[in-house]
């Protein structure tokens, strides 16, 4: 018997190759999937890239040229300090992306570590895990990190932590619901009876299985990131000026949007764009990946 399992265990052991071939053909062949992508990295390359592109230093006060309109020398115009806001919408991609990445990374390493533990382990643990998870949940999500952030302190670090505290119960919440199902799984047996401990199990055999709805989720979850920190700015508990934050301009610009409606407008459609590029690659990982979901 412990021969025919570790020989299982071994077939299996190849299965994680051939999903990701098989993966990866579906995103070639996926054309929302491929746009999403191809939008997101011109993106990722503009903050990067920001130094070089952007004509002029976000930062560098310029009193006499304020609120100047979009001309051939400004092409989205300057704010109240005679800014040129075209390098800070540029610079401010930067922000809005490390944002993103930092509340992602927090969010999906705390609750795929919760989710993991919960539905592995099951019974109490996995119960007290769950209704710690729902306590954050019962709160609406914005207002809690409202809260969060208000209490830790208005910047954009806070912010990120605030919003990293209200999304980690739904990555939690998706990974359990997917060990649960994997924990009974013939490769799961497999890997217990040759001798694999659970931490082994977990991270090796599990986890790995996991990762398409979590890429998933994470995929549709950066849009919405991008649009809550902004949000926070707007209202003040995100990043205080003269950062170059989007939803911080957003809010200096609106007290000017009658008469100077490019001080507003353009970091505001700079959060749409993002956002849209994001759910579109998304809704394109989402239709590759789990082909089951695709529209009709």
């Amino acid at each position: 018997m412990a021969a025919d399992s570790v020989a299982l265990h071994r077939a299996t052991a190849n299965a994680p190759g051939a999903t990701r071939a098989l993966l990866l053909a579906r995103l070639r062949r996926n054309r929302l999937a491929f746009v999403g992508g191809a939008l997101a990295a011109a993106l990722i390359a503009l903050a990067v890239l920001a130094p070089l592109i952007a004509p002029f230093d976000p930062n560098a006060l310029a009193p006499e040229q304020r609120l100047l309109p979009p001309s051939a020398t400004h092409l989205f115009g300057t704010d109240d300090g005679g800014r040129d806001l075209l390098s800070r919408v540029i610079y401010g991609t930067r922000l809005s992306l490390l944002a993103a990445a930092v509340v992602l990374a927090l969010a999906v390493t705390i609750g795929t570590a919760v989710g993991l533990v919960a539905g592995y382990r099951g019974g109490f643990v996995d119960e007290a895990l769950m209704r710690l998870t729902d306590m954050f949940l019962a709160f609406p999500a914005l207002v809690l990190a409202m809260g969060v952030s208000a209490a830790l302190g208005a910047s954009l670090f806070n912010a990120m932590i605030a919003i990293a505290v209200v999304w980690w119960p739904w990555y939690a919440r998706l990974v359990r619901g997917q060990t649960m199902q994997l924990r009974g799984e013939a490769f799961v047996e497999a890997a217990r009876a040759s001798g694999a401990d659970d931490r082994t199990i977990l991270l090796r055999h599990i986890l790995p299985n996991c990762s398409t709805p979590i890429i998933v989720q994470m995929s549709l979850d950066v849009g919405y990131a991008m649009l809550t920190t902004a949000g926070l700015s707007f209202i003040g508990l995100g990043a205080q000026p003269p950062t170059p934050e989007w939803g911080s301009m957003v809010a200096i610009g609106k007290d000017f949007i009658l008469d100077q409606w490019w001080f507003a407008t353009f970091p505001g459609l700079a959060i749409l764009i993002a956002v849209m590029i994001f759910n579109l690659l998304g809704d394109g990982l989402q239709e590759a990946l789990t082909p089951g979901l695709r529209r009709r």
